[in-house]
């Protein structure tokens, strides 16, 4: 059937769209086979198979869905050729499934020259990268888009991160998939803290589609408040971003994995996972958390905000990061054996005030608009152009809470933990009940008499997710849209999104739909 013409309905399947018989690879003489390609996937049957109207199954079947990209090109001395490159999940024996590298080629010699070979090739290739497009969901308005091809992206990479494999693991795995995928990489290695902060704060970005951040969660942090501090962050938190594991932690790219619904892997898998997603090019919103401190600082956070004995592993553990991940669990057994105890006063406002309803964070009130941390919000109508959103849920750090927040009795805590997505690592899964856009701060908390043996516990279980099954009475969590915290001294570490703070008084509120990531789902 020539190219571009629709064939019947596969029995009891989907539309075939096109169909044709090709060589079942590049070089002249190689066999024929019958391609028919559905909304869904590529059929291949050999020649012993059946064609468009049989009944017998196809020899091989290419999911769109697994498909990054699709390419036509001449082929000596007359024919042309097509392939496509998919990433199915393949499960080996033991352990979680990966996805695999698979490409097709297909020769073409329909034609009686070259060129009308080359039309055909560059028909299929065509419809091909069309179907493999993801879908976008439709019920949610704008909250999902596609990234255009070919797409040009910023890739911001830090080669310290982690064990130091960063611009190794990219050299490898990321830049071939983006190469398959149309996808044209500008890279940008970070030198000093605070590079990539700069880069982004003061570049021109409207040359490229997508920023990709290949580190840790701690690149991203200063990605996110570099874009906040430019004059016109309300048009550049729309272009999406995208995190690759490169670091030793990697929680939010846990977490996308994990909303994707893909089962839970770490290192090579996790980034192929990640590469995958940022091929497909589907992006929709995330929230984020603004943190204002009693010093004067505004800070925007997209993981989460920590005081106590999970700041301490983390900061600790930094003289082990060549260990990669590894560093965790050897931070947790050191801060185990000289567990401290922190006092301070806890506050929040519970996303549910009325008692006995389930946790629904969706849709708070807009915030108007307020240029700095603490003041009282500006009245309706009086918004500055560029202005950053207020806190419209916080009164100045210096007044008490608002009546009706929820004042924590208890004023002595082994840990605090305010978290917005589902990982706090790649192997500790905080949060279950967590989305990129569920408008809820999770918040944890530890009171003080907790044995080592039961916090040992919680931290093992953490990993399935399952630690508020143990029904530890030191252990609270409660969804809330803003927090406040005061320390009683300065002794103890507090981090954002990983990286250490001054310990000080501090308050944050859930600012919804703020910036856009990549996701699978």
């Amino acid at each position: 059937m020539a190219a571009g013409r629709r064939a019947p309905p596969e029995p009891g399947g989907e539309p075939v769209l096109l169909q044709g018989v090709f060589g079942a690879g590049p070089t002249p003489g190689a066999a024929s086979c019958s391609l028919s390609l559905t909304p869904l996937e590529l059929q291949v049957r050999g020649p012993g198979g059946s064609c468009g109207g049989g009944s017998a199954g196809p020899d091989a079947v290419f999911r769109l869905a697994d498909c990054v990209g699709s390419a036509a090109f001449p082929a000596a001395p007359t024919a042309a050729c097509f392939s496509l490159v998919c990433y199915p999940l393949r499960g080996p024996r033991w352990g979680s499934p990966c996805r695999q590298r698979l490409e097709r080629t297909f020769r073409v010699c329909l034609a009686p020259d070259q060129e009308g070979n080359l039309r055909i090739a560059q028909a299929w290739s065509r419809r091909i990268r069309e179907l493999s497009v993801p879908a976008v969901p439709s019920q949610d308005g704008d909250s999902y888009g596609v990234l255009p091809r070919p797409c040009r992206a910023l890739v911001l990479l830090n080669p310290q991160s982690g064990a130091g494999r960063a611009l190794e693991d990219f050299r490898a795995v990321v830049q071939p998939m983006l190469a398959e995928a149309d996808i044209a990489a500008t890279v940008f290695i970070t030198e000093r803290p605070h590079h990539a902060h700069e880069k982004v704060r003061d570049e021109d970005l409207s040359q490229w589609d997508t920023l990709v951040v290949m580190a840790g969660d701690g690149l991203l942090y200063e990605v996110v408040n570099g874009l906040m501090e430019r004059p016109d962050w309300e048009d550049t938190m729309k272009k999406p971003l995208c995190i690759l594991p490169g670091g030793s932690g990697n929680a939010l790219a846990a977490s996308i994995n994990h909303y994707a619904g893909n089962d839970h892997v770490v290192k090579k898998k996790l980034l192929l996972n990640c590469t995958f997603m940022l091929c497909k090019g589907l992006h929709t919103q995330m929230d984020l958390v603004s943190l204002s401190t009693a010093s004067g600082k505004r800070l925007f956070s997209f993981l989460g905000f920590g005081w106590g004995f999970i700041s301490d592993v983390d900061i600790d553990s930094e003289k082990y990061r060549g260990l990669g991940s590894a560093r965790f669990t050897l931070g947790t057994l050191q801060c185990l054996a000289k567990l401290r105890v922190y006092q301070g006063r806890l506050s929040y406002l519970p996303a549910c005030p009325e008692q006995g309803n389930p946790p629904s964070c969706q849709d708070p009130p807009a915030p108007t608009t307020n240029g700095k941390a603490g003041h009282v919000p500006a009245p309706a109508g009086t918004e500055a152009a560029g202005a950053l959103p207020a806190d419209s849920l916080l009164v100045p750090l210096g007044q008490p809470v608002p009546a009706h927040w929820t004042v924590v009795p208890e004023e002595e805590f082994v840990t605090v933990y305010a978290i917005y997505q589902s990982h706090l690592g790649t192997n500790l899964l905080m949060a279950p009940a967590a989305g990129l856009r569920d408008g809820c701060i999770h918040l944890f908390y530890m009171k003080a008499g907790v044995s080592r043996l039961m916090l040992l516990k919680i931290f093992l279980a953490m990993s399935r997710g399952t630690h508020l099954d143990l029904n530890c009475p030191h252990l609270r969590y409660v969804p809330v849209r803003a927090f406040r915290l005061e320390p009683r001294s300065a002794a103890g570490i507090m981090t954002v999104d990983g990286e250490a703070l001054a310990c000080e008084p501090v308050q944050g509120q859930i600012h919804t739909r703020l910036c856009r990531v990549l996701c699978g789902s």
